[in-house]
């Protein structure tokens, strides 16, 4: 693999449904941008009910999408495997394990794991839960591509054995979460998926100070919420947002919150897709704290940090609208300067590259 175009093959979790996951924007974004470096891309995606009656992407023209029923619909892709330059394997895909198997018996170029869970799944290791993937196949992807950044890296290579760990943040399509001048609804919403280890600080952050500023509005949107959830009277509840309403919907909010899950706290350097989008909007994020963050966004010049839900409260009742805006406006120059999807993929092709070429000597020497 040199300076050529590169032939990528993806099995991910999704890339036709952004229903309940975060994933599908992810890739869309990172494999676009791949595409646009020159690089010939397919997506091999597990046709599942939950996805496939929620589809918001059936034909990019990006990268060929298909689909497949189970793991004996893989051998159709065997010959294509086999040819590729790389093939990436995703967290949360179905029969993980076995697809990881498949892939490394037969791929000739390049494997990787692209983990856009990494906290979440290294305590899977640890529980011995090993849903989509177990320590005896990491050795054998040439690469393991993290969400998470810092010490984890270093933890992934000498616990794991990964002869390479790097860290492959999420990001955002400019393009497609550009700042908009919309009236603003809401003085704090809040954008996810419901999920028990986030609901704690949903609660302290936006929950309490909703019902101790009742003259001020709120919105949480997503899907899965429970239908025992207390939710106060000026807390708007939206079940699902498609992405392409996702830069209106930021437009509308004087701030936006950013929760992150424990296991990615507790891991540090786990930014989310949700927190780059909402500063390409330019819109200026409360997010909760956790190690690493300061090395992406500069608190209190480009993000705000709080621990308690009265810091929300403070922040709500003081910040002016100037003050507001000029924090978003920084964030988002701070995405626009090196977290962006054509980023991403510059440094994918680069991992992608760097693999390949350490792989040579050792099948020179074979």
């Amino acid at each position: 693999m040199s300076d050529r175009p590169m032939r990528l093959i993806v099995l991910g979790l999704s890339l036709s449904s952004s229903w309940g996951n975060g994933h599908a924007t992810t890739f869309r974004a990172l494999l676009k941008e791949f595409a646009a470096r020159g690089h010939d891309i397919v997506f091999l995606e597990r046709d599942v009910p939950w996805y496939s009656g929620n589809r918001d992407c059936v034909d990019p023209d990006y990268c060929q999408l298909a689909f497949y029923s189970d793991l004996a619909a893989l051998e159709k892709w065997r010959g294509e495997i086999a040819g590729a330059d790389a093939v990436m394997v995703g967290s949360y895909v179905p029969q993980g394990v076995e697809v990881g198997r498949f892939v490394q018996d037969t791929a000739l170029g390049v494997t990787a794991f692209y983990d856009i869970d990494t906290p979440v799944t290294l305590a899977k290791l640890e529980r011995g839960d090993f849903e989509y993937l177990s320590p005896e196949i990491i050795p054998g992807y040439d690469l393991y591509l993290s969400f998470t950044g810092g010490p984890t890296l270093r933890h992934i290579e000498k616990s794991y054995g990964s002869p390479a760990a790097r860290a492959l943040y999420c990001s955002v399509d400019p393009e497609a979460y550009p700042p908009l001048d919309t009236p603003k609804k809401w003085d704090l919403s809040y954008l996810g998926t419901y999920s028990p280890d986030r609901q704690p600080t949903l609660e302290k952050l936006l929950l309490a100070p909703a019902r101790a500023m009742p003259d001020r509005s709120f919105v949480v949107a997503g899907p899965q919420y429970p239908s025992d959830i207390d939710w106060p009277a000026n807390v708007e509840r939206i079940e699902h947002l498609p992405p392409k309403e996702h830069p209106g919907f930021y437009a509308a909010s004087r701030f936006t919150l950013n929760v992150t899950r424990a296991d990615m706290i507790a891991a540090g350097w786990s930014p989310s897709v949700r927190l780059f989008e909402a500063a390409a909007c330019a819109v200026p994020v409360i997010s909760d704290r956790w190690e690493g963050i300061d090395s992406l966004f500069t608190p209190g010049r480009e993000i705000l940090l709080a621990d308690e839900s009265d810091m929300v409260r403070e922040i709500l009742a003081n910040w002016s609208a100037a003050e507001a805006a000029a924090l978003g406006q920084a964030a988002r120059r701070r995405v626009l300067g090196g977290h962006t999807a054509a980023d991403r993929a510059a440094e994918l092709e680069r991992y992608l590259q760097e693999a390949s070429s350490a792989a040579m000597p050792m099948l020179m020497e074979a």
